[in-house]
């Protein structure tokens, strides 16, 4: 998979801003690293501070969850000791966050690909075994779904998971998923929703000829208490599977990989969530894990520039590295060795245009 590299032009904004920066570098000073963003990246984040911090002078990295949301807004907001050095974040960054980071003089970004993760529905061992297709969950959690008429949207009638398929079990719809904020929602809506609301011929002609239609239907989780927003934080939607059986919850592998013996992932379009199928390619709600560093931070923020190079390390993201124990997909060899060269020579990537 190639990587493009684009150096994103200042504007005179961004200059001025630079310019405040360095002032505000210059009276104040953060002897670590700050980090925000994913909770699906944290776990990572959190593993490479804490050797970094061992193995080093620095001190270790500050690392909070906030959201791919909250912390890339966070990231965004300026340039200097008041703000993060990096944000993690389980989707590319968005256009219009590109252009709010460029008007507060955030400007020169490197983006860095860590690897791989696999979004799982799992729910508590002990529980029903569900084997899911993509299409079964746009029906159990979009707000509208094709009615009986070609081109009719009615809202979502279905209460249990065998209205919805007749093979499924009688239990009641409960998910509990992350909120708008998150990363892996976002990913969720695009890759699973969106994968199983288009196995309608009608809604997958929309994309072409009203594509806002065609994403407002496919992307749009129902309102009605079916779907229970459980925050950020993943361990905590862990447990509360573990406290109520019939429910589904949706986060990233790496917690599933964390907590086999509390829950259990079910088959996506038959596919079991595993290390092996999202490494390569066959398990269909898989998605890639980025973080997002300042280029103005580095070799100012005591540590900053090694925390980079730790993080993008073949003995932490590498095939035998110490985060694939944590459940991270590791990249191909020339992939990696693509993004480590960026982050050595500081070369802020292309963003994503979406």
């Amino acid at each position: 998979m190639s990587i493009h590299r684009k150096v994103i032009a200042l504007t005179a904004a961004a200059a001025v801003g630079l310019t405040a920066a360095a002032s505000v570098f210059a009276q104040a000073g953060r002897d670590y690293v700050y980090v925000v963003g994913s909770s699906t990246v944290y776990p990572f984040s959190t593993v490479v501070a804490e050797r970094f911090g061992r193995s080093s002078e620095f001190k270790t990295p500050k690392i909070e969850s906030t959201g791919s949301g909250g912390g890339l807004k966070l990231f965004c907001d300026g340039v200097g000791v008041d703000y993060p050095d990096v944000a993690n974040s389980s989707r590319a960054i968005k256009r219009s966050e590109v252009e709010t980071c460029a008007s507060n003089g955030v400007t020169e970004i490197i983006e860095v690909r860590i690897g791989y993760d696999g979004i799982v529905v799992a729910n508590a061992i002990g529980g029903d075994t569900y084997e899911l297709s993509r299409e079964d969950i746009f029906l159990a959690l979009a707000k509208e779904v094709p009615g009986e008429a070609e081109g009719e949207l009615i809202e979502n009638p279905y209460t249990t998971w065998k209205d919805v398929n007749a093979k499924l079990p009688d239990v009641k719809i409960e998910v509990l998923g992350p909120p708008p904020t998150s990363g892996t929602r976002d990913a969720f809506v695009e890759l699973a929703m969106e994968g199983g609301c288009k196995a309608t011929p009608w809604i997958a002609a929309l994309k072409k000829s009203d594509k806002n239609q065609y994403k407002s239907v496919c992307h749009t989780i129902r309102e009605d208490g079916v779907f229970v927003e459980a925050g950020e934080n993943d361990n905590l939607i862990v447990q509360k599977l573990q406290a109520n059986p019939d429910a589904l919850g949706i986060f990233g592998f790496s917690f599933l990989d964390q907590n086999m013996e509390k829950v259990k992932g079910s088959l996506i379009d038959g596919v079991e969530p595993t290390f092996d199928a999202i490494a390569d390619g066959s398990y269909p709600i898989s998605r890639p894990l980025f973080f997002y560093a300042k280029k103005a931070h580095v070799d100012v923020i005591p540590g900053l520039r090694g925390f980079l190079r730790e993080f993008t390390s073949e003995r932490a993201w590498g095939e035998e590295g110490y985060l694939s124990d944590r459940g991270l997909i590791p990249m191909p060899d020339e992939e990696r060795n693509a993004v480590a060269t960026a982050v050595r020579d500081l070369t802020p990537l292309s963003l994503a245009a979406e």
